[in-house]
């Protein structure tokens, strides 16, 4: 079993009366360098999404925020791929199973505004790459923006990357990368951001990132995957954030929630979710769920995983 899972450090904010409830996370991986700032940020999301007025404006508002802070892993100071791209990838689902994900997007910030496009505008379920990016623009979410930072831009030129476009050079690269350690270190692998909200009997559930680091050209992880990076059914959502590949394998998001349904409390849910995930892979990662009722829980196998949360009861 899972030696690791626990419960992370929930912060609730002051609200007077009812409200949307909502938990937000900034990714599990290695500890933070700045991890008063980060929270400082987390807690400025959730505050966000807590002054929207339905669960979806609330998931968009808080992602939104840890979107245009490069300190997480999403929008701008995402990882970058194997041709020095940055790509995003972001999910949404409502307790309705509706659900948009857009993936594989160079110079979207704000992924996750991009997939509510594709759940509220389209027939579809996945829009991605430069479909997505049209898509963005006709609906005024902002695109060519630059999402490296010289943070990034001073780690990608350490990292030796193939020049050309040939893509047994760029595989070959990808695949020495991951052997020496996963693709990088865990500020750009792990540090998705996501969110969970409730108001009423109404959930909504999301996740955004940025990718993986030195990933190749074009690869797209869980957090676009429908029970993978995110899940929401009548009795809860959840949000994952780990080693991608692996999360959805497992199928960490749908997990969660399927330990709702057995009737367990959503803290009770992560912790087990964790403990499979980590039985089945023995890779790290991390989850946050809350239910209908507005109980709330999270867990990581993890060094660290930063959480906010606002109790609107």
């Amino acid at each position: 079993m899972c030696e690791r899972p626990s419960r992370a450090a929930l912060k609730p904010r002051a609200r007077v009366g009812r409200g949307v409830q909502l938990i937000v996370h900034g990714g599990a991986g290695s500890p933070p360098d700045e991890p008063d700032d980060r929270q400082a940020v987390l807690d400025d999301a959730a505050a966000a999404g807590a002054a929207s007025e339905t669960v979806t404006d609330a998931v968009v508002a808080a992602v939104r925020v840890l979107e245009a802070d490069p300190r997480f892993n999403a929008g701008t100071g995402g990882a970058i791929q194997s041709d020095g791209v940055v790509r995003t990838d972001a999910g949404l689902m409502t307790d309705d199973r509706q659900v948009g994900a857009a993936s594989a997007m160079p110079g979207v910030e704000r992924a996750l505004d991009v997939a509510r496009v594709v759940k509220a505008e389209t027939p579809h379920i996945l829009v991605s790459g430069v479909h997505a990016i049209d898509l963005a623009e006709a609906f005024d979410v902002p695109t060519a923006v630059d999402l490296t930072t010289e943070a990034s831009r001073e780690r990608w030129a350490e990292t030796g990357a193939p020049e050309g476009a040939d893509t047994r050079e760029h595989l070959s690269f990808v695949q020495k990368r991951f052997g020496e350690g996963g693709g990088g270190d865990g500020r750009w692998n792990h540090d998705t951001v996501g969110a969970v909200a409730r108001d009423g009997d109404r959930v909504a559930a999301a996740t955004s990132t940025g990718g993986r680091w030195c990933a190749l050209a074009g690869r797209v992880g869980d957090v676009p995957q429908v029970g993978s990076g995110f899940y929401c059914a009548r009795l809860g959502g959840a949000s994952a954030t780990g080693a991608g590949e692996d999360i959805a394998r497992v199928t960490l998001a749908r997990r969660a929630v399927d330990h709702l349904e057995r009737g367990r409390d959503p803290q009770a849910a992560a912790d087990l979710a964790i403990e499979e995930f980590e039985d089945l892979t023995g890779s790290e990662a991390g989850v946050i769920v809350m239910g209908n009722d507005g109980r709330y829980g999270s867990a990581y196998n993890s060094d660290a995983m930063q959480v906010a949360l606002v109790d609107g009861n």
